[in-house]
């Protein structure tokens, strides 16, 4: 379809050719702020190509934004988290520049691992979420999900002959966020179409885990040694590991909040 082109229309006229012609190639961003950018442009003297720049920019800056929305949406983070909101004070164990490198994914685009083990209530999910979410604002594909729910969508998949679909799939993300490994015992079966997984993603795409347990204690979750050994070197290899502590911030803050009237009275 061709617009028609005509010299000299007014401004009503000007403002409806525009509203068109933003339709057809979806620039709704310039069709919605349109006005009040060219108010702008009058106000402050733009030459025409300023002008069209500041459309155009307008227009780009606001696909990335609902990219990354999409992208953050299609992650499943079970919450909102960011680093921004973290309280490094609250946990010193986690290092503020080591966070903040992290959060510039050159560990993602290297496809290394990233571990975050500690105990509850130290920041590991909130720091899993909030890394995942960076990810995703920068364009890379996220994926999060419990250690349980994933081994059990391997174990509905394997017997609907579909391993292979699935596995392709936690495969293609750039970043698979493990939450929660360690917390419950995994029978053989189970244990080995994780193992698959990781394998599947070693060396290709990264993988970022929380767990509350030390490696050392990762034979309760994964009972055979060898393939416990085997999963602790995919996670490892070339990778970061964030150890959080003891100590929850989350019981220290409750416990806190809780002694307050009592100072006050």
């Amino acid at each position: 379809m061709t617009l028609p082109r005509q010299r000299g229309l007014t401004e009503q006229a000007a403002d409806a050719a525009i509203d068109t012609a933003c339709r057809l190639p979806r620039l709704l961003s310039i069709r919605n702020e349109f006005n009040e950018i060219a108010d702008r442009a009058i106000k402050d003297q733009m030459t025409y190509r300023g002008f069209l720049a500041e459309l155009l920019t307008t227009e780009c800056d606001d696909r990335a934004r609902r990219r990354s929305e999409r992208r953050i949406k299609a992650a499943g983070f079970p919450r909102e988290k960011s680093l921004r909101a973290f309280d490094f004070d609250a946990n010193p164990n986690i290092g503020a520049a080591t966070v903040h490198t992290l959060a510039s994914c050159e560990w993602i685009k290297k496809s290394q691992p990233l571990c975050l083990i500690g105990d509850s209530g130290t920041g590991k999910t909130h720091m899993l979420i909030a890394l995942g979410t960076e990810a995703a604002m920068k364009g890379y594909r996220v994926r999060y999900t419990l250690a349980t729910k994933l081994v059990n969508e391997l174990v509905e998949a394997a017997d609907e002959k579909q391993l292979n679909k699935t596995i392709a799939r936690y495969g293609r993300v750039d970043l698979l966020c493990i939450d929660e490994l360690g917390y419950m015992k995994l029978d053989r079966r189970g244990a080995e179409l994780l193992f698959q997984v990781l394998t599947e993603r070693e060396e290709k795409n990264s993988v970022a885990i929380a767990s509350n347990e030390s490696f050392g204690g990762w034979t309760k979750t994964f009972t055979d040694p060898r393939l416990c050994a085997a999963i602790v070197d995919r996670l490892t290899f070339n990778g970061t590991i964030i150890e959080t502590g003891t100590d929850s911030y989350r019981l220290a803050s409750t416990r806190a909040r809780a002694e307050e009237p009592v100072k006050a009275s």
